[in-house]
């Protein structure tokens, strides 16, 4: 088929499909290219008993489940540690593929007229949601997905996955147990942000760049919390947090926040103050909102692999 255009304006979506089944931006969009790649290799033998559309959900589901059997569940910090106290804080990496991270909007959210639809979408890339998600079994993932995100049929499910509605129904009970157990914490929708979201964003960024911890900590929940990928530290509450800002965090001391928006809430690209002059990347800063203030504050410092996914300059001058 040399006209691929039938499949690519399923392109979208199928990448916040695979981004919720395997918590990585980047293993997202590789398993939707492997998608497309099968799909049009194959598209002759498409007999048509199904739409395009659930074809290549079939097609991007097996990739994942293929992709998942290596056995790696992406998580956040929080998942793996308790929270460390300010004073017995140590910076201990870990590889790349154990952190679930973020990703542009604009890359998994396809456009649709209906405001209850974009807002379910947006609550289902949410970092917290994608982490509590990577807690289910591959299979059970892949139902809860396509059942309580994709809002398919169970028949439509159980054809896709070869099995019986019978199996799904159960699957996704199970699978709502478990979300249930480890459910993700609440936090405010952001699109669009409304003024009083606006005005928080804008009072944080005035306390991060003129570093008053002061107003800093009269933004952040009690019991707030500060993580930075690749690091499997995290830190929770006002003291911890603050102390740690005023003591290794100190280089951060007159950076610039940008505003961007990932994983359907608030976001800044953070830039350091640079010694040969401007700025250069430091972290893409993802912020949670609950009840009006900041609950949760993710530092992700690999700047190489965040910056361009972002379209973000390499640097900012004076």
């Amino acid at each position: 088929m040399s006209d691929v255009a039938p499949l690519e304006e399923y392109r979208t979506e199928l990448t916040g499909y695979c981004y919720r089944m395997l918590g990585s931006a980047f293993e997202a969009e590789d398993a939707v290219q492997d998608t497309m790649v099968r799909a049009w290799r194959s598209f002759d033998t498409f007999e048509g008993r199904s739409s395009v559309r659930s074809w290549l959900y079939r097609i991007a589901t097996n990739v994942c489940l293929d992709a998942l059997n290596a056995g790696n569940r992406r998580a956040r910090p929080m998942d793996l540690t308790a929270a460390t106290p300010v004073a017995q804080a140590r910076l201990n990496a870990r590889p790349e593929v154990t952190w679930v991270e973020p990703v542009p909007d604009a890359r998994v959210l396809p456009s649709v007229a209906d405001p209850a639809e974009t807002a379910v979408a947006r609550e289902t890339v949410r970092l917290a949601f994608v982490a509590a998600l990577q807690h289910l079994p591959p299979r059970q993932r892949a139902v809860l997905i396509l059942r309580e995100v994709l809002a398919w049929k169970a028949s439509e499910v159980a054809e896709l996955l070869s099995t019986s509605v019978a199996s799904v129904n159960s699957a996704l009970q199970r699978a709502r147990a478990t979300l249930a157990a480890s459910a993700p914490a609440h936090t405010d929708p952001a699109d669009p942000l409304d003024e009083e979201q606006r005005r928080l964003l804008d009072r944080y960024v005035a306390a991060f760049e003129g570093y008053d911890m002061e107003a800093l900590t009269a933004l952040l929940h009690e019991d707030a919390t500060l993580s930075m990928p690749p690091y499997d530290l995290w830190l929770q509450g006002h003291d911890d947090i603050t102390g740690w800002m005023l003591g290794v965090g100190e280089v951060c001391r007159g950076s610039r926040l940008v505003p961007v928006i990932a994983n359907g809430t608030p976001a800044f690209a953070h830039y350091h103050p640079d010694p040969e002059g401007g700025f250069s990347p430091w972290a893409l800063m993802v912020i949670e909102i609950v009840d009006g203030k900041v609950s949760g504050i993710t530092s992700f410092l690999d700047v190489k692999r965040w910056f361009p996914l972002f379209g973000l300059p390499d640097r900012l001058e004076a």
